[in-house]
């Protein structure tokens, strides 16, 4: 209910800002007589309304994989849609975003529930950046252990040695409560994102230093490659699909 509260947040604002582009440009191709501004104003509404349908798409997206069971999913898809809808609080708060995805295979995964771990995870790296800062997503495949690998990383404020150990555990948060955000503070979230890896037969694991940052890497299992994804039409890098072939 957290994380679907967050997306529907998120979308919220996402919304709002491009009805507020469609809006002010309206209005200024409307009272303008001026040929040249009043095509501006034109092409600034036309991509406002593409902005409006990939991220509609990638609603629908989400909404469309609703299935309990463990599926062959395309990883590099599912950042693609986090960063979608991520895209406008990122701008916001200063944050650079790089992604660096190698050709991987499928992952066993379900995806909703992956996706829910990339949410917090890109969240919490948001907030441990309050003067805005860079974030890299990496996937790697490592196929002698039939494992793919996530990695998040930020350049934030680190954690303390101290803490580090216990950040998985209930209830523990380095946070002071929701950001101006209204996100984070209720040390459930990385308890969640353990869980949910774990359930796949994966493994978490995170590497913090103070002052310069933190990287959450999670191993996920993968399928064989002549399997195609689940995510509609997208397609793992790592699978190749045979063409059709005509007579």
């Amino acid at each position: 209910m957290t994380a679907l509260g967050e997306l529907i947040g998120t979308t919220t604002h996402e919304f709002n800002n491009v009805l507020m582009t469609v809006i002010n440009y309206a209005k200024m191709g409307i009272r303008t007589k001026d040929e040249a501004t009043r095509d501006k104003a034109l092409e600034k509404i036309l991509l406002a309304g593409q902005r409006a349908a990939k991220i509609t798409n990638t609603i629908l997206g989400v909404a469309r994989n609703r299935s309990n069971s463990r599926e062959p999913t395309n990883l590099a898809a599912l950042i693609d849609e986090a960063l979608v809808l991520l895209e406008r609080e990122m701008n916001k708060y200063r944050i650079a975003v790089e992604v660096d995805l190698q050709r991987v295979p499928a992952a066993l995964v379900n995806g909703n529930q992956i996706q829910q771990v990339l949410f917090n995870l890109l969240t919490n790296a948001r907030q441990a950046m309050d003067n805005g800062g860079r974030i890299l997503i990496q996937l790697r495949d490592r196929p002698e252990e039939k494992m793919v690998i996530l990695t998040v990383r930020d350049s934030g404020c680190g954690i303390a040695p101290d803490r580090l150990p216990r950040i998985f555990d209930p209830f523990f948060t380095t946070k002071q409560g929701p950001d101006a955000s209204g996100k984070g503070g209720t040390g459930l979230g990385l308890c969640s994102c353990r869980e949910i890896v774990e359930s796949h037969q994966g493994r978490i694991r995170v590497e913090s230093t103070l002052g310069k940052g933190t990287a959450f890497t999670i191993k996920l299992p993968t399928v064989p490659a002549r399997e195609p994804s689940d995510r509609g039409d997208a397609v793992s890098p790592g699978v190749t699909l045979s063409q059709p072939t005509t007579a």
